[in-house]
């Protein structure tokens, strides 16, 4: 089953750990985000396959936009 990870406040995207096609672990750091001078890293809160990433660096998220999946 897929899991898709969303944002859960406005942020601006700094990093992006991970590609399509990557493994990845239960609480492995997909993203990173930054608001409000705050470092807030984004977890995979499942073992799987990324299946998509939908964010790049620099860019800015709203509360429950679509980051990535994780199948």
């Amino acid at each position: 089953m897929a899991e898709e990870i969303r944002a859960e406040m406005v942020a601006n995207v700094m990093a992006v750990s991970v590609s399509e096609g990557d493994d990845v672990e239960d609480g492995d750091s997909l993203v990173l985000l930054d608001s409000m001078k705050m470092e807030i890293p984004v977890l995979s809160e499942t073992t799987g396959k990324v299946s998509a990433v939908a964010v790049e660096p620099g860019a800015v998220v709203q509360e429950g936009d679509l980051i990535a999946v994780v199948e």
